[in-house]
């Protein structure tokens, strides 16, 4: 009686090894399929980078590709102490404790000693007994803002989304961004970013360049594609015929070194 438990715990063990591995084969089978999208020379054929689906079939598998390119989201290294506030606030955090996370962030990326009005440098950090104080440099990944003084797993895990190190602006484009980006601009709301999201994934590659999509901000400013950059943020989920599922989250750089 044990060695058929045993043998039938092993086989059990056995088939979600080999479930899992094919689903991740075939998500990162996604992953190529992404880059191969990406760089079509065709603008009407170019996958949108505006986090809309794409699927496809492999070796039996479903797979489900979506793309946001990170011009979209913030940059915790480029960022003004403005964007960095609505960030939070568009996440749900109140005004003050907003404020003091993006002045945090900003001390901890600034290459000085001198503590921001809402700010915390070294001292703050030994204060409150924490090993660590803040780098006085660029964020080299974007976890590394968790450390940041005020920060809480909760609420990076709201602002994760809608956070890169690789666009280089210091305003996310509305174009691309998720809504978590899109809740940092101000006067926006979950359902008119919502919309904003529905509305630019029903239109054809490349109608956002033209600035005739009808779409605007809450300020009235229209929608539109500015280039885009070419970094990428792409997740790719597997799922095969009996439920086994891989997602895999990849970050892309296209265009050379």
């Amino acid at each position: 009686g044990s060695f058929a438990v045993i043998a039938r715990t092993e086989g059990m063990q056995s088939r979600h090894l080999f479930d899992t591995t094919t689903a991740r084969y075939a998500a990162e089978a996604g992953l190529n399929l992404a880059v191969y999208g990406l760089s079509k020379p065709n603008p009407e054929e170019k996958w949108m980078a505006d986090g809309r689906s794409y699927t496809f079939t492999f070796d039996g598998a479903e797979v489900e590709i979506s793309i946001t390119d990170d011009s979209g989201k913030i940059d915790i290294n480029s960022a003004d102490l403005v964007t960095l506030k609505n960030l939070f606030v568009g996440a749900g955090v109140e005004d003050a404790r907003a404020e003091e996370l993006a002045d945090a962030i900003q001390d901890w990326r600034d290459p000085d000693d001198l503590v921001s009005p809402h700010g915390a440098e070294v001292d703050d950090y030994e204060a409150v007994d924490l090993p660590y104080g803040p780098r006085n440099a660029p964020f080299e990944t974007l976890s590394e803002l968790q450390q940041v003084f005020g920060m809480d797993y909760e609420t990076y895990m709201k602002v994760e989304p809608a956070i890169t190190m690789y666009s280089g602006r210091g305003t996310p484009s509305a174009a691309y961004a998720p809504l978590e980006a899109l809740m940092a601009i101000p006067g926006m709301t979950p359902e008119y970013a919502q919309q904003i999201i529905d509305g630019r994934q029903q239109l054809p590659a490349g109608a956002l360049n033209q600035g005739t999509s009808g779409l605007v901000l809450p300020d009235g400013t229209p929608v539109m594609a500015d280039g885009g950059g070419l970094t990428y943020s792409v997740k790719s989920r597997a799922t095969l015929p009996n439920g086994a599922s891989t997602v895999l989250d990849a970050t892309i750089r296209m265009g050379g070194m």
